[in-house]
């Protein structure tokens, strides 16, 4: 009997490939394989591996009559039809274990970095100008940080900070009783009412899409720092900026934006006002995305792929 088989078509560390190859698996590792060229092999694997390159669509799950699973290197599943998936029992696995850690360091040094000015007082250095009071910034102690998602990420962020002296408070409208060593559950009432940082740690559904609108960051009862981490569909980066230019946010770090990749993005009609900004910090999705978590992933997912 032939042994079933699994193409990898992203950039997945070979952890994976060895240890789905000890469980019996042929696969084939073929990182710069094309959509179109997927969907004319297939139809010849049980599983597949992907990370970010396409979606994982009904037209290519019905082009794969043998598909158990669907493996996805990373933490979210948004480019993966997932209610389709399971009408076809397809099993779908994911690794935020394998990047949480990346997410909630990156969360906090962009944090750090909003607070303390870091990109605009070195930017200004570089321009030949010693601006100390410019540049003066604000500390973490004391502050109050809301966290909306309390999964793995909100979790790893929430255990980051506990050595700041901070009062961590987290929302999530999918769990209660989470309440830790490390974060407070409360209502969203609460962290519209006490947060001095804001930060977003929820996947993208159909009912977080465009959640932080000008709406929702009226609401906020004091100035915040705002982080995004999680999916830039998300948010609405016009009202983001709507609320630095009223002084509602004080600096935002983003890691994602709702229209990410050149050339698309500085096609965008807000493009060149984030890019005038300096109370933004922008970094290319990779908060998730480290030289560590590149193995944790991989060797997450082979660990789930044993236990399927």
């Amino acid at each position: 009997m032939a042994a079933p088989k699994i193409l990898i078509v992203d950039d997945l560390h070979p952890i994976f490939k060895t240890q789905a190859q000890a469980l019996g698996y042929e696969v084939d590792d073929r990182p710069t394989i094309s959509r179109e060229e997927t969907m004319a092999v297939i139809g010849d694997y049980t599983g597949i591996a992907v990370r970010t390159k396409f979606r994982i669509d009904q037209e290519l799950m019905d082009a794969a009559p043998l598909l158990k699973f669907v493996a996805r290197a990373g933490a979210g599943l948004d480019n993966i039809d997932q209610a389709y998936a399971l009408s076809k029992n397809i099993t779908l696995i994911n690794a935020p274990e394998g990047n949480r850690d990346a997410v909630g360091e990156h969360a906090t040094g962009l944090l750090l970095a909003l607070m303390n000015k870091f990109q605009s007082a070195g930017a200004k250095i570089r321009h030949g100008i010693w601006d100390r009071e410019g540049s003066r910034g604000w500390e973490l102690k004391g502050k109050t940080v809301g966290i909306i998602g309390y999964g793995f990420m909100g979790q790893s962020f929430a255990k980051k900070l506990a050595g700041f002296e901070v009062n961590v408070i987290a929302y999530d409208k999918y769990k209660t009783g989470f309440s830790d060593a490390y974060a407070k559950e409360v209502s969203m009432e609460e962290i519209v009412k006490h947060s001095d940082v804001l930060s977003l740690h929820i996947p993208l559904t159909t009912e977080t899409r465009q959640l932080v609108d000008e709406e929702y960051l009226f609401h906020f009862k004091k100035p915040i720092f705002f982080i995004n981490t999680a999916r830039g569909e998300v948010v609405n980066t016009r009202a983001v900026l709507s609320a630095i230019k009223a002084q509602r946010i004080l600096g935002a770090g983003l890691d994602v934006l709702e229209v990410e990749k050149f050339p698309a993005l500085a096609a965008q009609d807000w493009y060149e006002e984030l890019m005038a900004t300096d109370q933004v910090i922008l970094t290319p999705h990779v908060g998730g995305w480290t030289i560590d978590s590149y193995r944790k992933i991989s060797e997450v997912l082979a660990q789930k792929l044993a236990a399927l």
